[in-house]
């Protein structure tokens, strides 16, 4: 409830109120003049005064740093930690000198600013340490590009890692407050959109916890992805006000900007250095959010990019002559690159617009890591001293422009010759594959990025150039049929003219034809054949001369990019490793495979176990002897010897049974749905997509309600295992196919939610606006997962590995990191079904050719679907691609046909095991002693050691 109006009478000098700037030409001396209230779990570090400056890499102009970085020394300090008391004075004074609201009530919107700012005070000096010592040091630093972090609410998290939960907790309620009330007023940060997000914030947790030097870096969306709403027409997007009533966590460096440059031309001077000048100018302003480890001072930074114009570009002239468009135009340009997550791309409007957010991310990071690079060497620079001192880590292939950009910096910039800057950044530059879909690995065209982007294009040919000049000498001249078809799979530039030095090599000379190569070339339609003036003595001697096809477009491959450019590729998950090798880049490891591995994701067991399951974290400690297992994982196996223990699998179940009444009152709350917690719960949640397999679950649930809807009400009370059927995520606004899924879904449940002979033996809810804090509430009281995606296309998943170690069962199939999961939970605690990767491209030729059999229940729920009994929404685009023997989209190519059955079967396998409660208890048990393996902490250790050779680095 909310407390009555209160005046912070705090003895804390104002001056606090201007303490909050990290790396701030004030220093971090505040913190001795602070001691009651800016406290620390550990020892606080007192700095003396010092001056930062930023160098705007692009003009090379800079401030003067008045005090070298290197003279500077740790000051004293102070072991204090902070009490309920303390807490609660520093919140009040928030409240009252750091206002986001009017003064008079302390209600819970500014109870949970007044306390972020709080704990942010920590965090600073925590944060200002740790990069103190890291200039001091000039450690090996990894930074991390990605489009997308989704990391959910950070009070929670913060002060947990903190651990000063107990002490918030008392002080929020002797202002008036609970804990939870005032966190639940957080909105999550709408930076991302599923895994690929999630994955970036579980590795900075990890980088943090483990001490390990390193940021990461991406941009500041205004209005995310968009917010999901649920009406009766299905999926509704709305813009995201994350950033509404302001950010507690951010701070922005009004100091660190960069130049961003799009359009333009490039001139090239006398000896032979090029300059891109002109086009369009904006400039990247950093937002720092920081990003504390669990139980170390160790504080990390999360650097987000905002884009904005200079003032001046603001047409005073036209807005006082009433062309306002024309006034703004260049601020609304600028802006909108930050607007929203993944915009639209079917327009050409659209796809410029990511292009530009993604070289955006791209160009500002790099400028910033090598002005600290820079700063940090000092007044002699060695660049290529930089891989020893840099590594930049791709999270997929949105950030692959780094590797082009690096090189102008480097050359442009910088002065260094081609050879010195591609050799550096081939040693500078990781990629991290996490996609087999054709359609995700990225291709940009060639027209679009010469327009926007012409230094790039320039430095892209010559990198095209040097790769195919390696294939020619990988494969040689001898069989022109084998070496075109390896230059058509592996050059970056698709459908594009060979490099006129390469051209000769491929020109055969008129005296010497050679018919069979002819013929080749010209079936792999690389070629065109020009006539020769016909001789007497061979009338078809001919010239070959390699044409693109005029009927294709010219096309850039981002991912052949980053596998040429970068100096390891990794996928996410030993079976998609296998399929990058095998399959997706089969060429490029045969060429170069020592740069391939394999770095199975994991997530933090910090906020996916011990923050937001406290009810089962208190009986793995209790049981393991030891609280360790947060950070220490592998001591989740100590489980394994008590899984038959009655009192232990009494203790979980009435974890999980509280843990499910919560998830009762939240569907309550959002969906207005009543649900019993005596029944299963059965989840699936991730963005919606075909191969994700949404559709396989919801049909199986038709299949189920149908037949009990034939049964006697006798037979339904014995014969069913009550379920509650919870979906959760997001369809990409312009995806129509995943929309469609999103509406059958919500009106399957609609129909069964309301039919009293099914009462509570089955619901099913579509949970709207899926985020990382609804998964913390639906996780932990989950009993049945579902991970039914085609075999050999998703890549990992991680929302497995959180079900998992919450003592939830997985049913699935043999994909991404299902596999791994099932051989350490043991395969009679995974339900398993459907089709194996190196079958997919079998059954689906056979589907083609006409000789597919479907099974006589998938016909059956097809057409009772049909039927209409779900409403008069006309599914018969959704039902119709299930059907037919050819055409992507159609022809059932994710095979939900083929594995119904086996589906169904295996769900029949789940009845009766979770009829037996002991049995499912065990299982539930095992599945999390069997997670140790997926922490992230493993994760980032690997990456560390055999990729970006980074060491740990302990403050003192």
């Amino acid at each position: 409830m909310a407390a009555s109006p209160f005046s912070a009478n705090c003895t804390l000098p104002k001056s606090i109120a201007h303490s909050k700037s990290v790396h701030s030409s004030k220093g971090c001396d505040f913190g001795a003049r602070v001691t009651k209230l800016l406290f620390l779990q550990h020892p606080r570090l007192v700095c003396p005064r010092r001056n930062f400056y930023v160098r705007n890499v692009a003009s090379d102009q800079k401030q003067e740093l008045k005090e070298p970085l290197a003279d500077e020394v740790p000051g004293t300090l102070d072991t204090s930690v902070p009490d309920s008391a303390s807490i609660a004075s520093s919140i009040k004074y928030h409240a009252e000198f750091t206002p986001s609201f009017s003064p008079g009530k302390f209600e819970l919107p500014k109870a949970y600013f007044a306390t972020a700012e709080s704990v942010r005070d920590t965090l600073i000096i925590n944060w200002n340490a740790t990069y103190h010592y890291y200039e001091k040091l000039n450690v090996k630093q990894a930074y991390y590009l990605s489009m997308e972090y989704l990391q959910g609410r950070a009070l929670l998290n913060a002060i947990g890692n903190l651990e000063l939960s107990g002490a918030y907790a008392e002080a929020l309620r002797k202002l008036g407050h609970n804990l939870e009330d005032v966190a639940s007023q957080e909105r999550d940060a709408a930076l991302g959109n599923g895994g690929l997000g999630r994955l970036a914030s579980c590795f900075l947790d990890s980088l943090a916890t483990l001490n390990y030097p390193a940021w990461g870096y991406g941009l500041r969306y205004k209005y995310g992805l968009f917010k999901q709403n649920i009406t009766k027409d299905g999926q509704e997007e709305v813009a995201e006000n994350w950033l509404e009533m302001g950010n507690p966590w951010e701070i922005v460096r009004n100091d660190v900007s960069y130049p961003v440059k799009f359009y333009g031309e490039v001139i090239s001077g006398p000896d032979g250095s090029k300059e891109w000048v002109g086009g369009e100018n904006i400039v990247a302003l950093a937002y720092d959010v920081p990003v504390p480890g669990y139980k170390t001072k160790t504080t990390i930074n999360l650097r987000l990019w905002s884009t904005k114009v200079a003032s001046e570009e603001f047409d005073l002239c036209a807005f006082n002559a009433g062309d306002h468009a024309t006034a703004y135009a260049a601020l609304k340009n600028a802006e909108k690159i930050c607007y929203i997550l993944y915009p639209g791309d079917e327009s050409i409007e659209g796809k410029t617009l990511r292009l530009k957010q993604q070289y955006t991310l791209c160009s500002a990071s790099l400028q910033d890591i090598i002005t600290r690079f820079e700063r940090r060497s000092g007044d002699v620079v060695d660049w290529g001293k930089l891989p020893e001192k840099v590594a930049v880590q791709m999270n997929d292939t949105h950030p692959t422009l780094c590797i082009p950009e690096l090189i102008r910096i480097l050359m442009d910039v910088k002065k260094l010759s081609w050879e010195e800057a591609w050799n550096i950044t081939k040693r500078t530059v990781a990629y991290t594959n996490h996609t087999v879909l054709p359609e995700a690995l990225e291709k940009w065209s060639l027209e679009l990025m010469q327009d926007l982007l012409p230094r790039h294009v320039e430095i892209i040919k010559k990198i095209d150039e040097e790769l195919v000049q390696t294939i020619i000498d990988e494969y040689g001249q001898e069989d022109l049929h084998l070496l075109q078809q390896k230059l058509k799979e592996m050059r970056i530039l698709a459908n594009v003219e060979l490099p006129g030095t390469v051209l000769e090599l491929l020109v055969k000379p008129e005296e010497d034809p050679i018919e069979e190569v002819d013929t080749a070339i010209e079936e792999s339609k690389l070629v065109d054949e020009v006539d020769q003036p016909e001789e007497e003595d061979d009338p078809e001697e001919k010239k070959v001369i390699p044409q693109p096809d005029p009927e294709l477009p010219k096309m850039v491959r981002m991912a052949n990019l980053c596998v040429a450019g970068g100096f390891a590729v990794n996928g996410v998950a030993e079976i998609h490793s296998e399929i990058v090798k095998e399959e997706v880049f089969n060429d490029f490891f045969k060429l170069w495979p020592e740069k391939f591995q394999n770095k199975t994701n994991g997530v933090t067991p910090r906020r996916w176990i011990r923050f937001c399951n406290p009810n089962l974290s208190e009986i793995i400690t209790k049981w393991t002897g030891t609280d360790d297992w947060t950070i220490n994982t592998e001591k989740l196996a100590i489980l394994r010897k008590f899984a038959d223990n009655e009192d232990l699998q009494s203790e979980w179940r009435e974890a999980k049974r509280r843990n499910k009444i919560k998830v009762a009152a939240f569907l309550k709350e959002k969906t207005g749905y009543v649900v019993s917690p005596d029944a299963m719960f059965d989840v699936q949640v991730k963005r919606i997509h075909e191969y994700k397999r949404q559709l396989l679950n919801i049909l199986g649930i038709v299949y189920r309600y149908k037949k009990m809807k034939e049964m006697t009400p006798e037979e339904r009370k014995t014969r069913s295992v009550p379920r509650v059927c919870i979906f959760g995520g997001k369809a990409f606004a312009t995806y129509v196919q995943a929309k469609r899924i999103v509406k059958f879904i919500t009106d399957v449940g609609a129909t069964i939610n309301h039919d009293p002979e099914i009462g509570d033996l089955l619901k099913v809810v579509f949970v709207p606006d899926y985020n990382v804090s609804v998964a913390e509430v639906l996780i932990p009281g989950s009993e049945l997962s579902q991970h039914i995606s085609t075999a050999g296309m998703e890549a990992s998943g991680t929302s497995n590995m959180k079900f998992a170690m919450n003592g939830c069962v997985l049913i699935g199939t043999l994909d991404g990191a299902n596999v791994e999961i099932r051989e350490e939970v043991g395969e009679d605690n995974f339900f398993l079904f459907g089709a194996r990767a190196p079958e997919i491209a079998g059954l689906r030729k056979e589907r083609a050719g006409g000789k597919f059999v479907p099974d006589a229940r998938f016909e059956e729920v097809k057409a009772y679907v049909r039927s209409g009994v779900f409403g008069p929404y006309n599914y018969e685009e959704l039902m119709g691609s299930l059907e037919g023997n050819e055409g992507y989209g159609r022809a059932d190519y994710f095979l939900v046909g083929k594995d119904f059955p086996s589906y169904m079967e295996c769900q029949e396998k789940v009845d009766e095991a979770y009829r037996d409660q002991k049995r499912w208890t065990k299982m539930s048990i095992l599945n999390t002693a069997g997670s140790y393996k997926f922490s992230s902490d493993r994760t980032i250790h690997e990456y560390a050691r055999d990729i970006w050779g980074i060491e740990p680095v302990v403050l003192p």
